[in-house]
């Protein structure tokens, strides 16, 4: 059955409140074994895991380690889109050379398209560029609150673009979220471990997450739906727009005078940083389809806090119980959105459209 195509509005919605096609679930849960799509569930989600934490740690190490002291944010971020660009290249090469043993789809550059792209490639380079900034100039216990913003900006984006009303138990959620990250602000104030360029720098990074979905979803039919494509004229236009920047703030001239330019442990490190990079975005897709989105959003509030715990622990830091409680109501009010908008999903869905209705009561 061919599905009716989506109107621009119902696809910025989709995008701003994180929102499947309903069309498109059903298919998810095929007949299958109890134990092994459980199985297969608990891999994937510990591998979405084991990936997005161990990126967030190693980027903090390359981003401001005191073993490093490399003050280079951009070049490690252009770095990185850099290496993602060849991987695409070359598993796109590799399944043109060996049809049927892998599903990826071919890439050839076409500046008509990458022109087409471009919107999305500034916001997204904003995105990736503000985030490895907070998490330079925060710790890494903090960067969940830092950049815990983007469902607010989310709900107050479908109002302005989209004229969409939310409800009062999602307006709710934003405000506890708003209220943990204000009070994970003073807690770091308190504890003289607060940046307020790093904090800057997080909520301009929501900021972009949420713009980045609104213009992902728009961009999609210039590169045939594909997500592999977008990713890789994104990251191709990123590598260009980041070498005026790279001039600009002096950072090749950082990179000529840092000592270890030449250790194939940097250099290991920057390319598993890359690689990481690259990962998270198939490890995100895998969890999505073996799941749903919403159970992916829970499993990455989880993840948030389990990421969370491991820096306090790991940097052997000493947290006060309002700082706990500001994590904690970011956490909460990011699962009870998530709950909420899947809530009023459902309902809805399960509503019978006014022509339903009128055939219903004729008869039909």
């Amino acid at each position: 059955m061919n599905r009716a195509p989506l109107k621009r509005s119902r696809i910025l919605h989709m995008a701003l409140m994180g929102a499947s096609d309903p069309s498109g679930e059903a298919e998810a849960s095929k007949e299958k074994p109890f134990l092994l799509r459980a199985l297969q569930i608990t891999l994937v989600v510990s591998l979405y895991w084991a990936t997005s934490i161990s990126m967030v740690f190693l980027n903090k190490y390359l981003l401001d380690s005191p073993s490093l002291q490399l003050d280079t944010p951009i070049f490690v971020t252009f770095y990185q889109c850099l290496v993602t660009t060849l991987l695409c290249k070359s598993l796109s090469t590799l399944a043109a050379l060996c049809p049927g043993a892998m599903d990826f789809p071919s890439l050839r550059l076409d500046l008509k398209v990458a022109r087409s792209v471009l919107p999305l490639s500034v916001v997204f380079i904003g995105m990736i560029t503000f985030n490895n900034l907070c998490l330079k100039y925060v710790g890494v216990a903090f960067y969940n609150v830092g950049r815990s913003l983007t469902t607010v900006f989310n709900v107050l984006l479908s109002y302005l673009l989209l004229k969409q009303t939310t409800s009062f138990y999602a307006l709710l959620t934003c405000g506890i979220i708003i209220g943990g990250f204000w009070l994970g602000v003073d807690q770091e104030g308190a504890e003289g471990t607060l940046s307020w360029t790093g904090t800057l720098f997080g909520v301009l990074a929501s900021l972009c997450v949420s713009l980045n979905a609104i213009y992902t979803k728009k961009v999609l039919p210039a590169v045939d739906g594909s997500i592999w494509r977008l990713t890789f004229y994104n990251n191709v236009n990123a590598c260009v727009l980041f070498l005026p920047l790279l001039l600009l703030l002096g950072e090749l001239q950082a990179l000529r005078d840092f000592s270890q330019l030449g250790s194939a442990h940097f250099w290991g490190m920057m390319t598993l940083g890359g690689l990481f990079g690259f990962a998270i975005g198939y490890v995100t897709g895998l969890q999505i389809k073996f799941t749903s989105p919403l159970t992916h959003n829970v499993s990455g509030t989880a993840k948030a806090c389990a990421q969370t715990v491991l820096a306090v622990l790991y940097y052997e830091e000493t947290k006060s119980f309002l700082w706990w409680t500001s994590n904690m109501m970011v956490l909460g009010g990011s699962s009870a959105y998530t709950w909420v908008r899947g809530w009023e999903m459902k309902k809805i869905q399960e509503e019978p459209s006014p022509k339903e209705d009128e055939k219903s009561s004729m008869g039909v």
